[in-house]
């Protein structure tokens, strides 16, 4: 093993010692009031009870997965009998992420509200270095399951010839990434449901019909919004990018397992470890960039978000340096090409972001544009909101697009040569590691937003000092952009990874023919299959445009993409109908609710929301794990492809519109709220709570979710590849 691996395991408990120091540094300062304390306790309990309920019904699905696995392992043969575990150990640090970092914003949130009563530099620190718990965490736990399944495979995986130890020890990691993926979607899902239901039916019923603030303590929907935003924007964002950071990693290992394998062992090694090194130097520098990050009171949004964008831009400058020192270390072939990757992928990172930013903040046109057009009613507000969403697609789009050939151009030294493809495919795979190196920061920045929603509820609850509420207001709105922009980060991060385990896809029909199935001499394309290329086995298997399996395929991931969407958004919907029947019956048959001299049952619209996103979130969540496998066995190898390249391609698109219309018409609502367009109260603000309660759904539950369907999809077709192999019926 490379004296340099050791950074891995390093950076591991390095990220998780640290995650350690801000949890502790935030538990030390003061919650507040009795009433502070007793809201946030109110918030903790309901996120906690809802996380047991869901590990419940996720760890009954996992079980029955796992038994499917055992059974294609030990009983068909047709998947090597090490994936059941690692499927299982990625499921479960996926699901460890997401409640280390529930618990730290749950105990954050009045903590910020309490620190705004001093300054508003106070609560950014305080919400920020609290967000940054989650994003080391992640990263933590991510580098610390991968090093030690690598140390022990490579202990009790037998020496094989021509380098296939190393594609086998990859292959089986790469199941690890299912596990966090499936973890990842019902997160996303069931707590994209919970959130949103609970933020429709309050503020319809609260805002609109009622005439109360947001967050205020009469309106029984608010506990449930405050908890919701805990158990989907943070729990469900922290499985999301935990399993966007394993799988760029896992992926890119394999291809350099394959692109390399001709080599020798020691470079074909450096290759698989150098993502992973990467990863770990990427989180060493997110630490330096979590204390970077500080403001002036009195500071505007675009202060803040300077504030905030310093520490990660200098994270990512960092990188750039160090990922060079790494690849010159380990002397890989073209390091320098390879290393230009590594800043395409950054770069591409940085500019999706600020394009997220500028479609999104209040601070720039699109969305005041978006604020003005409130003035004559909701549905222009709504026609403009989805207008900007679709322009705003293209682009990150185009910056994938120019990513992607960059990034495959400099791997390859501008060789378009077919016999340079797997180093073209390492190239993409690494870019796709360069961007999401930082995301130890990029995260912290993502999990503050939700933490800083619940700390102005805090504040709006316990009646605080209205310039503390002024100042989580301004943390909230920079919130939502710096929210915005991660989802804008982690979607395009699935573009790039999908691509690299679309890859890996053919690799593993290799390693089927090679190793599991023991058919190494098999023809491929005239050529035994274990000395056939990539592109052998693609011409084998037909996939091109004027093969119509691949065209089946490619129209079936679109539908994929769009009923799944569809699913999320009614099951928002119908949870959302019966939250708001809920509030408007304790509102007419509770008295003194309005008074405020009775509490209202916020018990009862937390549970409302944990049985709804318990029930819609399975149906959704299943049609990611079947169809790869259905394709597979209706259409083949082929059919699987073109199902892949469809989802990858319309789930990116769709997934961007949904979530810069949805950041857009939320910040178009704060921006009236801070007193243009007539204000809070106004028939304008009226229109804007429509657009925003339109557009919840659209950036908290089906916008993100869908960068998770994208990456499951092809990790199911990439773990269940014997089935297709094996078992098509076309």
């Amino acid at each position: 093993m490379p004296l340099i691996f050791w950074l891995v395991p390093l950076g591991s408990l390095m990220a998780l010692g640290f995650a350690y120091y801000f949890f502790r540094q935030m538990m030390s300062a003061s919650e507040g009031t009795d009433q502070m304390k007793k809201i946030a306790r109110h918030v903790r309990e309901g996120a906690s009870a809802y996380l047991r309920q869901q590990y419940k019904v996720v760890i009954i699905v996992f079980l029955v997965i796992t038994v499917i696995f055992s059974f294609l392992a030990y009983g068909l043969g047709v998947q090597n009998k090490w994936v059941p575990f690692a499927f299982l150990t990625g499921g479960f640090f996926s699901g460890l992420a997401g409640y280390f970092g529930m618990k730290a914003a749950t105990y954050a949130s009045a903590r910020v509200a309490n620190a705004c009563r001093t300054s508003l530099n106070s609560g950014l620190r305080l919400a920020f270095r609290s967000g940054a718990v989650m994003g080391l965490v992640v990263v933590g736990l991510v580098l610390l399951d991968i090093s030690a399944w690598f140390i022990v495979l490579n202990l009790l995986i037998p020496e094989a010839m021509d380098g296939y130890k190393l594609m086998t020890i990859t292959a089986i990691m790469l199941t690890f990434g299912m596990g966090a993926s499936t973890q990842a979607l019902f997160a996303r899902v069931g707590g994209g449901i919970f959130t949103k239901a609970a933020d429709v039916g309050a503020d319809l019923v609260g805002k609109i019909e009622a005439g109360i603030p947001e967050d205020d303590p009469r309106n029984p929907a608010t506990i449930a919004d405050n908890v919701g935003d805990n158990v989907g924007d943070v729990a469900g964002m922290g499985a999301d990018l935990f399993e966007s950071f394993a799988a760029s990693i896992l992926a890119t290992a394999l291809l350099g397992a394959a692109a390399f394998i001709g080599y020798g062992t020691e470079i074909q090694t450096k290759a698989v470890i150098a993502p992973m090194v990467i990863a770990a130097i990427g989180t060493l520098l997110s630490i330096a960039g979590v204390f970077m990050v500080r403001t002036r009171e009195g500071a505007g949004q675009k202060e803040l978000l300077r504030s905030l964008g310093f520490g990660v831009n200098m994270s990512a400058l960092l990188i750039v340096v160090a990922s060079f020192l790494v690849l010159y270390l380990l002397q890989l072939p073209n390091y320098l090409g390879l290393w230009g990757a590594i800043v395409t992928g950054l770069l591409a990172g940085i500019a999706i972001g600020q394009s997220t930013e500028y479609f999104t903040a209040s601070a720039y046109g699109p969305t005041r544009k978006i604020a003005s057009s409130s003035q004559t009613g909701p549905a222009p507000l709504i026609i403009n909101g989805v207008g900007t969403g679709l322009i705003s697609a293209a682009v990150p789009l185009f910056i994938i697009a120019v990513a992607i050939t960059l990034a495959y151009s400099f791997a390859t030294g501008f060789s378009f040569d077919v016999g340079k493809l797997n180093y073209g495919l390492y190239g993409i795979g690494i870019a796709a590691v360069g961007l999401l190196a930082t995301l130890g920061i990029t995260l912290a920045t993502d999990a503050y937003g939700p933490i800083a929603d619940n700390a102005g509820g805090n504040a709006e609850m316990c009646g605080l000092d209205p310039e503390v509420r002024r100042r989580t207001d301004a943390l909230d709105a920079l919130g939502n952009t710096t929210a915005a922009t991660g989802k804008g980060f982690a979607i395009g991060s699935a573009a790039l990874t999908a691509l690299a385990l679309l890859a890996s896809y053919f690799e593993e029909v290799r390693m089927m023919f090679v190793k599991f199935l023991d058919r190494p001499l098999e023809l491929i394309n005239g050529i035994p299959a274990i000395e056939a290329s990539f592109m052998d086995f693609v011409t084998h298997y037909e996939v091109h445009l004027m093969n119509p399996r691949v065209i089946v395929g490619i129209f079936l991931g679109v539908m994929s993409v769009f009923v799944f969407s569809g699913m999320t958004m009614n099951a928002v919907g119908r949870a959302a109908q019966k939250m708001v029947g809920e509030v408007r019956r304790q509102f007419l048959s509770i008295p003194g609710i309005m008074e405020g001299t009775t509490d209202p049952d916020y018990a009862r619209c937390v549970a409302i929301s944990t049985r709804e996103a318990q029930k819609e979130m399975m149906l959704p969540s299943l049609i990611a794990l079947l169809i790869p496998v259905i394709v597979g066995l209706l259409f083949g190898v082929s059919g699987v492809a073109g199902l892949l390249i469809g989802t990858i391609s319309s789930g990116f698109a769709l997934a961007i519109f949904m979530a810069n219309a949805g950041g857009a018409w939320d910040n178009a609502k704060k921006y009236i709220e801070e007193g243009h367009f007539g204000g809070k109260g106004s028939e304008g603000h009226k229109a804007a709570v429509i657009g925003d309660t339109v557009g919840d759904p659209f950036k908290d539950t089906s916008g993100p979710s869908l960068n998770i369907l994208i990456k499951l999809m092809v990790m199911a077709a990439v773990v269940t590849v014997g089935v297709a192999v094996s078992y098509s019926m076309l």
